[in-house]
């Protein structure tokens, strides 16, 4: 397979700003009765491209419910659109850049792309996510590391 353009593997790639991406295979349960993936599952490829990029960084689920640290990231806005429809089998590109980063939210801009010459865009979003107390779901300033290992996007304009 080959992706739409530069992949981030690593968090050093990561400070370059270019999208962090995974391979998503369509399966039959992602399909509706038209035979075209539901359009809710475009925002589950996209939560696991980002939870990937995350633990990328060292930011897995796992690893700060174990910390003691008491938080916890909650999308609070999703911003979708949907260009071109994925079928049955075929093969995707989801990838996720780090847009940008406030005292307690991360915004994200991502896409699911078919992988095939063009690389097709099929869905794209922006996605933002807010930092919470995880007892409380309160708002809460990210910790300084997170801070440090998250690179935003450079500004093409």
């Amino acid at each position: 397979m080959t992706g739409p353009g530069p992949m981030a593997k690593s968090a050093e790639q990561l400070e370059s700003a270019e999208p962090f991406a995974i391979q998503v295979r369509v399966y039959y349960e992602d399909t509706d009765a038209a035979g075209v993936v539901y359009y809710a599952n475009y925002l589950k490829f996209m939560e696991r491209a980002r939870t990937d990029y995350l633990r990328s960084l060292g930011i897995g689920h796992q690893a700060r419910l174990k910390s003691g640290e008491n938080l916890a990231f909650i999308v609070v806005n999703a911003d979708i659109s949907y260009h071109k429809p994925a079928k049955l089998d075929d093969e995707l590109w989801v990838s996720s850049l780090l847009s940008k980063r406030g005292r307690s939210v991360l915004i994200f801009e991502q896409q699911v792309r078919r992988d095939n010459a063009d690389g097709e865009l099929l869905c794209s979003g922006r996605i933002r996510a807010a930092c919470v107390y995880a007892d409380s779901f309160k708002p809460r300033s990210m910790p300084d590391l997170i801070g440090r290992q998250t690179t935003i996007a450079k500004e093409s304009n």
